[in-house]
């Protein structure tokens, strides 16, 4: 007989089956949902991520029927044989059933429905429980594969991966939006961003990248913004021009676009998805992407992009090239962070861009200052003092090349093509203004 679990735990996907068919194996998992067919139970075993369908003919073995209530984990041993009716084509008939924990109460809710039919606070309040349901824990298998495509992706061309601290001396964006801890006498801050960090290490790999938490202390309740999310960063150099950042992005969510319905097959169809396909991403500068706007609504003011703004843009572009993902370039100077690259041609201009990907922003970046003195003389015009920066104008005084990078949020990534209406349902446990458990 084959017990399948412990190390051999990665050969329990039922699309793997194929080699026991005829074969006695034993299942460990909780038992999700029980049919009755007639003289017949169906008893759906769920293992990890992975769904068994089980047989059970009810009069042919004693088995008692506390066996197999919804919500026990238990050890199924059974003939797996082959079943095209289905899921995943293989079902288990069952000769016997071992409990192995018994729940104390019973669901808040169903979690074997094939929508989860609760509100978004319920969902957040029971988020250990909610997770169990297919469409929910089916979002997160497709984020792990986006973070894992990240990295190969980027792997491939180079990139060495590093991990930065989070509590830092200062905040890389500058400003208020920071959270405070106090660290032994001491006042530090959680990191809005890896940014000092991935600079620094650019002089040692030249190409660095990160998948990490950053935090930020903006007093937004909204359904686009986290106060903890992850990021996706990479730093590059040398490089000739800040293009060459974009042209990386787009190669990568080219990768991960690709491989994405190859890895997580299963899970994009429980979805019901399309996963969009890149040839190009257009890109066109923030004048006139504040040009469109303002055309289409005429009381349009701002020298910014809000949300709506945004999906103004992505809405022309789309209409215009097809495209549902557009770079906005060389932003204001006044709107971006005092470490990005003013533009030689027009120095109230920088080089850098946002990246909407279908009405939302979900990447900033850019190319950075390498020289000493410009970055000191940048760090005093936003009103701070160099001294409080040493560590991190080390970089520039004793030689950095031309440099650049982004920052990609997964959890906006992930919103977007899933087409999800919230960003706390691509968080696993949602850190926000109103929210910090569980």
């Amino acid at each position: 007989m084959k017990e399948i679990f412990g190390k051999e735990y990665l050969e329990i996907c039922p699309i793997s089956f194929e080699k026991y068919y005829g074969q006695k194996i034993t299942l460990k998992g909780t038992i999700h949902k029980v049919r009755k067919l007639g003289g017949l139970l169906f008893i759906i075993l769920r293992s990890g991520k992975y769904f068994t369908q089980c047989k059970l003919e009810k009069n042919s073995l004693n088995i008692p029927d506390e066996s197999y209530n919804e919500g026990n984990y238990v050890a199924i041993t059974g003939i797996c044989q082959i079943e095209k009716r289905a899921k995943y084509g293989v079902e288990i008939q069952i000769e016997s059933i071992k409990i192995l924990s018994i729940p104390d109460e019973k669901m808040p809710f169903s979690i074997n429905n094939h929508f989860l039919d609760i509100s978004m606070d319920t969902n957040l309040d029971f988020r250990p429980i909610s997770l169990r349901h297919q469409k929910e824990s089916a979002i997160f298998s497709i984020q792990s594969a986006i973070a894992s495509l990240f990295r190969e992706s980027l792997f491939l061309i180079g990139f060495t991966e590093i991990h930065s601290p989070k509590l830092v001396f200062a905040g890389a964006e500058g400003g208020s939006n920071v959270f405070k801890v106090e660290y032994f006498n001491k006042k530090l801050f959680l990191a809005q961003s890896p940014q000092f960090y991935k600079q620094m290490m650019v002089g040692v790999f030249g190409r660095v990248m990160e998948i990490g938490p950053v935090f930020r202390a903006e007093p937004h309740d909204t359904s686009r913004h986290l106060n903890e999310y992850t990021s996706m960063d990479l730093e590059m150099g040398p490089i000739e021009k800040f293009e060459e950042i974009m042209e990386i992005e787009t190669y990568l969510l080219n990768y991960i676009f690709e491989q994405l319905p190859k890895r997580c097959a299963y899970e994009i169809n429980e979805l019901e998805i399309e996963i969009p396909k890149i040839n190009k991403i257009p890109a066109i500068k923030m004048s006139e992407a504040l040009g469109i706007v303002k055309t289409i609504d005429k009381t349009y003011k701002k020298n910014d992009l809000d949300p709506n703004a945004e999906k103004i843009v992505c809405q022309y572009i789309f209409e215009k090239t097809g495209s549902e993902l557009v770079f906005v370039t060389h932003f204001p100077k006044n709107i971006r962070p005092f470490y990005t690259m003013e533009d030689p041609k027009n120095p109230n201009l920088t080089l850098s861009f946002d990246l909407l990907f279908r009405g939302l922003e979900i990447t900033t970046g850019g190319q950075r200052i390498h020289d000493y003195r410009t970055q000191k003389e940048k760090i005093k015009s936003f009103g701070y003092d160099p001294k409080d920066f040493m560590f991190y104008l080390q970089i520039h005084k004793y030689g950095m090349p031309p440099h650049g990078g982004l920052g990609l949020g997964l959890e906006r990534l992930t919103m977007q093509i899933l087409k999800l209406s919230n960003i706390k349902n691509a968080c696993l446990f949602p850190r926000t203004m109103k929210r910090i458990i569980p």
